[in-house]
Formats: structure tokens, sequence, C-alpha cells
């Protein structure tokens, strides 16, 4: 297959992928970095003060103050790829239309991997905010204090705050007086799944069902999105396969990241029943962590994943969750700097309530 090929089914492919993206770039997450991501890691800028003004000396001038910007580490840690095999045709003879409605399929179900896997580091690294129950008479006054905090953490409030929404909890919004509707503020909102607009939040509804969340508040200036191709998408053909006679398949392999850069500005509200998770490093084992519930539970039968691929969701059963078992401040766990675990209370055999946490290097045994 020609580069040039490879490189426009890369691109029709990134396109349907940021059009299907819930979570967009720009939007909910900066793809601010340096460097490779096909590399394994890229530098990520980080900066929390402003430059600093002072009075200035028509004699003396002003002494000059240094910058605080930083970089922290950003390691790729998911690695995807798409093998759709086309039966019946070469690499070279596969139709156009063929090829083109592979390509959209693939981007779609990217871009929902994406979304699950950016949407579990977000609230991996929020604060953590439990409302009571969300009614329509509080569901507006429950938004205002999230905005209030936001701006006393001086998160800057420019039109770029966002609020990722339920269902459950978009339909009570729907009914407030103060929402105003997306055909209200233009096209350019609409492009980029915002639904309207309340309390100054660009409102996205978000159809994700982890237990008990209701809303997802944040600014795209501290959470980053990192992903490129490390192998562009293209036909394959197979007929060397040893396997596969007159068939191809069209490939392509992604490499992507997410990182919370500061946790008072993205805000997890979840409603009666999230749990309150500290870690610890392990006591005997190495490169191990320990958490320990210290609120939020329904009795202490607890289950785990490490880095899940999909959330746990409301009265899932413990069958179906399929994690290993927890015993709060005792059960070590195998993990890296930058992974994030899932914990999940069950009651019944039930998923009655979770917690998702981002391991600290400083909270795994040396």
């Amino acid at each position: 297959m020609p580069h040039t090929s490879q490189e426009r089914y890369s691109k029709m492919a990134m396109a349907k992928l940021r059009s299907e993206n819930v979570l967009k770039d720009g939007v909910v997450f900066n793809t601010d970095y340096e460097g490779n991501p096909v590399s394994g890691a890229v530098k990520i800028p980080v900066r929390d003060t402003e430059v600093a003004v002072s009075d200035y000396d028509k004699a003396n001038g002003i002494t000059a103050t240094s910058g605080s910007t930083s970089y922290t580490t950003l390691t790729i840690d998911k690695d995807k790829a798409v093998n759709e095999v086309i039966d019946g045709y070469d690499a070279q003879s596969v139709p156009d239309n063929l090829v083109a409605d592979r390509i959209d399929s693939a981007g779609y179900s990217l871009a929902n991997q994406i979304d699950t896997d950016g949407g579990t580091t977000l609230l991996a690294g929020a604060t953590v905010t439990n409302v009571t129950q969300l009614t329509e008479s509080n569901i507006y006054d429950t938004i205002v204090d999230i905005r209030t905090d936001m701006s006393k953490a001086k998160i800057p409030n420019d039109g770029k705050r966002y609020l990722l929404v339920t269902p459950d909890t978009f339909a009570l919004i729907l009914k407030c007086d103060e929402f105003v509707r997306a055909s209200a503020l233009g096209d350019a909102v609409v492009q980029n799944s915002i639904v309207g607009k309340i309390a100054g939040f660009n409102v996205i509804e978000w159809n994700d069902t982890t237990a008990n969340l209701a809303m997802v508040a944040g600014h795209p200036r501290f959470a980053t999105r990192v992903n490129e191709w490390s192998v562009g998408v293209h036909v394959q053909d197979l007929s060397g396969s040893g396997k596969y006679i007159g068939a191809s398949a069209v490939q392509g392999r992604m490499v992507y990241a997410h990182k919370v850069l500061r946790s008072a500005a993205v805000r997890a509200a979840y409603t009666p029943g999230s749990l309150t998770v500290s870690l610890a490093a392990g006591s005997t084992t190495s490169g191990t962590t320990v958490p320990t519930v210290s609120a939020g539970n329904t009795g202490t039968t607890y289950s785990y994943k490490v880095n899940p691929s999909s959330r746990a969701t409301y009265n899932m059963t413990s069958t179906a969750y399929a994690g290993t078992s927890l015993t709060s401040g005792t059960t070590e766990i195998a993990v890296s700097a930058g992974d994030v675990i899932e914990i999940v209370n069950l009651s019944s055999s039930k998923v009655v309530a979770v917690a998702y946490v981002t391991v600290p290097g400083s909270a795994i045994k040396a």
C-alpha cells in the first residue's frame, strides 16, 4: 500500500474519531505536549501561576522574575489496534466504498474506547464532590455550588468550563429555566457536542453509567490528551498469511494517554454512595499499594480492577463485574505510578458505590 494512501486513510479515520468523541479535544482535553507519543512518553507543560506584575522604577528598572512553567512526563499507556478482515478481495481490489465503511467503523470504535479511558482518567484525577440526590428543584443550586468551588480554586471562567452530565442529570437540567439551549448559542457549540449552557458551564450530555455519577465539571486547560497513529490505517493483503486466501484487512494501531494536571480543576459529583479512598505503600511486597476505604461504604465487601477497560455501573452483579476481592487497609495491589484503581462496594452481590484513584509514586512500596 503506497504511503500516500496510508496517510489518507489515517486522516479519514482520525477525522471520524474526532467527530465521534464526546470528550473532545479543546473542549474537555487540551493537546499541549512536546515529543513523539510513539516513543512511549511525552512532556506536558504545567504552569499554575501567572507572570508577576510589579511597579516599574524608571531609574533602576525592575528585577526580573523567572517563569514557573515545569514539565511533567506522561507515559503513553494505551496501545489499541483494529484488524478488520475483508474476505473475497486482495488489497488491490477492495472497493473504495468498502474501505471507507471499515475506516468509518474503526474511527467510531476507537472514539468510544478513547472516551471510556479518558473518562476514567478524569474521574480518577478529579476532586470528588458528594451531592444530595438531585431533583428538579435543587439541580441548579448544586451546579452553582460547583461553579463557586471552581472559582475559589482560581479555575479560569473564560467560557471554556464544561459540565459532562449523565442522561438522568441532563433530564433535570432541561427543566431549569436557567438552561440556555445550544440553538441560542450558535453553530460552533453544536459542532463541539455542547447542548447548551448553565451557570457559565458548557453542557455536554455524556451517556455514562458509572455508579452514582451525576456530572463532571472541568476546564480543558487542566487535562491533557495525547494520541497518535503508531501504524497508520492501511489495507493489508493477507495472501501470505498461511491462513487467509483471497482476503485482506483494514489495519491500524494507535497509542494514546490522558492526564489530569490539577485535581481542583476537575470536579466529579456523585449522588449518595460514592466512596472515599486513600492509598499507602504496601507493607511487605515491592511495587504494591494498599487502598483504605474511609467513607461512603455500605458494609465492607469490596472488589477492584486496575486500569479498567470499562467502568462499573450501579447494581451490576459481582459476577458480571468480575473484579478481585479487596480487604480495606490490607490488600496489596501490584501497580505502577499513574495506574488507575477502580474500587467498588458490593451489597447483596451488587455494585452500590464506586471510587477511582490515580496511584502516585509515593504510595507504592519501593
